[in-house]
């Protein structure tokens, strides 16, 4: 291996072990805030999702949340049983469900929602102005380089 390629990939082992690293620090963040109100961080995405009016498909929010449909199941029987969310016929498609938020759901959900962002504010502001906008730049750049390999099969 030569001494560029030797390089290049301690660079990507860094880069990846930074992001991850980053990635669990704000999941943990997130956990101990969304804990505050009852709620798993995937039983926050999932309600985050829904409204009260129309809601959402559970293929929608599997397709959605990149999680697997009988994992999504598990979550919303999880939020129907604490009377967040419930089912509904869709009136597009009499053999699907769709899940929608009860009031209480939704008062739920907007609190943790106001929670979880002003989290945020704390825990990412630390950046000036222009950092924020650079970072910014590179992290779209980045997403959508690992959505477009998503969609190649780069197996090897």
């Amino acid at each position: 291996m030569s001494s560029d390629t030797k390089d290049a990939t301690s660079t990507v082992q860094q880069q990846y072990r930074m992001l991850h690293d980053i990635y669990v620090l704000l999941d943990d963040g997130d956990r101990r805030e969304l804990n505050n109100f009852g709620l798993t961080t995937s039983q926050y995405a999932v309600l985050m999702l829904l409204d009260r009016d129309d809601g959402r498909r559970l293929t929608t929010v599997s397709d959605k949340l990149l999680r697997a449909r009988s994992t999504i199941t598990r979550i919303v029987d999880q939020l129907e049983e604490f009377k967040l969310v419930r089912r509904v016929g869709d009136p597009e498609d009499r053999r699907a469900q769709r899940v929608i938020l009860t009031e209480e759901g939704e008062r739920r959900c907007n609190q943790a929602h106001a929670a979880h962002l002003d989290s945020l504010q704390r825990r990412l502001t630390r950046l000036s102005v222009d950092e924020s906008t650079a970072l910014n730049l590179l992290l779209d750049k980045l997403r959508s380089a690992l959505r477009d390999d998503l969609k190649t099969d780069n197996r090897r």
